[in-house]
């Protein structure tokens, strides 16, 4: 969630817009009456469209009066060149209408959203079709001008592929609406977004069809019910989906509006399960603990799956207030036997693993759930302390004896071609779309590095503030890019945010990773601050971009811009999970574990790395070791980074290590 913009942009100082007709009073009668109808047959076609030697003072002129001043009105109202082509094709836009009218019998106003469509035509075709043969394609934008201003006609989305810009500035002003444009320009340009660039055509496109929806170009009018019913009444195609979202997080930013939720509805149903007096109680719970919200929803899940069991195997448990000892003893028992896919609300992602014993770790954390609800509501004075729930409900031996650290050994010669890929990555091994990347290259070999070289969390890389980079030389700060130091001779410090496990910390790591890191601050563009779940301040996060944070950059997500096809990203199939990834190898780094301490499981631990990012080059130079699968030899020594041989770094950079030799 980001937070809010500390300034409002002030809106331009012009004068706010209103339909050409409020000053007026017209006779809107719906009826046509027979005179009108006659008068309009004998003035005939080349008076109607004032061509050449056509009777300005023909009597029937006076009769349809009353049609013809609010069509007048609308033309001269509407901001079009004083061309003669422009002149020529509203005069035959009046002509148009009052045909139809005396067809109808019926006066424009009382015209229903269909004949409006009927008449405009899905396409361009449709409208030849359906106008009067005489009627060119240059007259179809000033007829859906006059069905904005004359009727209540909005549906723009059912006429097919037109320029709703030049719509919206015959309407509501050409200068007008510009402004408010640049209005949005400015703040997703500030953002990085590709949106802001001049040579953009969606964000016109899509602030416009919101302007004309809502019968105003102001920002300030735009609100989250029409937002939503963009969404809900699909209005917008789904390719410009992702520009509605945009332009919502920018009046949202400006105070307008809510801002857009987090998600965009492909998210998965709440789960569910057992009897409703135990989800009563679990959502009590969930509502109460302070634990973080991904840490409640994990619990959560895992007592449901105790509802589901209780319903199914013993009613009488249903309510937390009925279990007992004997109650507790049975579910330890029944856990212990349990199979993959058991009393799940869900089994997504199960289907080759379902009818297989759980994991040790698995039941572990399942015991812990339920102890942890059991201790919270005792503690807190909801039930009765009938049993200790960390007795009762302890993780027994024989699961305990199966808990160990199971690290997954990478060898050194794999280690130095991934640093040499990192090292090596280019523009042009990125993926890329028909908009170009989905983002900087900065900012990607920034997090490659980060990945290789800091030796920490993937959650922790996201997290990295503004400013984490420092240089010292001789216990003295220096800037980054001192030309009076070597960079091999500064000492680079990284200032490490609070974790799970530890505070805030600052640990030394390699100067390419300080150069990187800096090199992408130099060029970030402006974001608001984000909410840091950890600590619960406001921060600003060095990865982010287009006003949100780059979290995802670590968990794969289906149809990311940046995500490459499977084929090229060998087993990616298993889920990533926030871990350590290899500690890098090299001989100036022996700090990279954590000072002071000594965290087995923390060292042993892995995630992968962003190798969208650096599969292409290991495949570009090294196809046999791509194709093998890279993923399924990636394994992690037990041992400590400093118990490692230190690494050639000259023949990482040079290539050579990922020849095959190993340093």
């Amino acid at each position: 969630m980001t937070a809010p913009l500390s300034r409002t942009p002030e809106p331009v100082p012009e004068s706010r817009w209103c339909s050409p007709l409020v000053v007026h009073q017209f006779d809107t009668t719906i009826n046509l009456r027979g005179d009108e109808v006659r008068a309009i047959g004998e003035l005939g076609v080349r008076n109607l469209r004032r061509l050449q030697y056509h009777d300005p003072n023909a009597p029937g002129w006076h009769v349809i009066g009353r049609l013809l001043r609010p069509l007048e009105t609308v033309n001269a109202a509407l901001d079009s060149p004083a061309t003669a082509h422009r002149r020529r094709a509203m005069a035959d836009a009046v002509a148009v209408r009052l045909v139809c009218c005396a067809e109808k019998e019926q006066t424009f106003w009382g015209w229903s959203t269909q004949e409006w469509v009927h008449l405009l035509g899905r396409d361009q075709a449709e409208f030849r079709r359906n106008a009067p043969a005489w009627a060119g394609d240059e007259i179809r934008p000033y007829l859906a001008a006059h069905a904005y201003l004359l009727g209540t006609f909005t549906e723009f989305h059912r006429l097919g592929s037109f320029q709703r810009l030049t719509l919206s500035w015959r309407i509501f002003g050409r200068d007008r609406v510009n402004s408010e444009i640049a209005r949005l320009r400015e703040l997703l340009v500030e953002w990085g977004y590709r949106l802001g660039r001049d040579d953009d055509t969606l964000l016109p496109m899509v602030a416009c069809q919101l302007f004309l929806l809502n019968r105003s170009p102001h920002l300030e009018d735009l609100t989250t019910e029409l937002f939503d019913r963009v969404r809900r009444d699909g209005l917008l195609g789904c390719a410009r989906l992702n520009t509605l979202h945009a332009v919502q997080r920018a009046v949202g930013a400006l105070g307008f509006c809510v801002p857009p939720p987090a998600t965009t509805g492909r998210g998965t149903a709440r789960a569910a399960g057992g009897a409703q007096i135990w989800q009563q109680w679990v959502d009590r719970w969930y509502a109460t603990s302070t634990l973080t919200p991904r840490a409640r929803g994990n619990v959560r899940s895992r007592l449901l799956k105790v509802g589901r069991w209780s319903a199914a195997e013993h009613p009488e448990a249903a309510d937390p207030t009925a279990w007992t000892r004997q109650t507790c003893a049975t579910w330890v028992a029944a856990l212990d036997r349990m199979n993959v896919g058991d009393y799940v609300h869900r089994t997504t992602g199960l289907e080759k693993r379902i009818g297989k014993p759980l994991q040790a770790s698995t039941k572990d954390g399942r015991l812990a759930a339920i102890r942890r609800f059991f201790t919270d509501c005792q503690e807190w004075e909801w039930l009765p302390r009938r049993f200790d729930p960390g007795r009762a409900l302890d993780t027994p031996r024989s699961i305990t004896a199966l808990l160990r650290p199971d690290p997954r050994v990478i060898a050194d010669d794999i280690c130095a071609k991934l640093l040499w890929a990192g090292l090596n990555l280019s523009n042009a091994d990125l993926p890329e779309t028909q908009s170009g990347h989905f983002y900087p290259f900065e900012l990607v070999h920034a997090i490659t590095l980060s990945w290789l070289f800091s030796g920490l969390r993937s959650d922790e890389i996201a997290r990295l503030r503004v400013g984490c980079i420092r240089w010292q030389h001789d216990d003295t700060p220096i800037v980054g890019d001192s030309d009076k130091v070597l960079a091999r001779d500064a000492v680079c410090l990284l200032d490490v945010p609070a974790h799970k496990t530890d505070t805030a910390f600052t640990k030394p790591v390699d100067p390419i990773l300080g150069q990187a890191l800096d090199t992408w601050h130099a060029m970030r563009p402006s974001q608001p601050q984000f909410h840091d779940r950890h600590t619960g301040e406001r921060v600003d996060l060095l990865f982010a971009f287009r006003a949100r944070r780059v979290s995802s950059f670590f968990r794969q997500q289906h149809g990311h811009p940046d995500a490459l096809p499977q084929r090229r990203c060998p087993d990616r199939r298993r889920p990533r999970k926030h871990h350590q990834p290899p500690s890098p190898i090299h001989d100036r780094q022996p700090g990279l574990q954590r000072q002071g301490t000594d965290d087995p499981v923390r060292t042993a631990s892995l995630a992968r790395p962003p190798l969208t990012a650096i599969h292409p080059v290991l495949r570009k130079n090294q196809p046999h070791h791509a194709d093998a699968g890279l993923h399924r030899r990636r394994i992690l020594l037990p041992q400590r980074p400093h118990h490692r041989g230190p690494l050639d770094r000259d023949a990482v950079t040079s290539g050579t290590a990922a020849g095959g030799d190993t340093p």
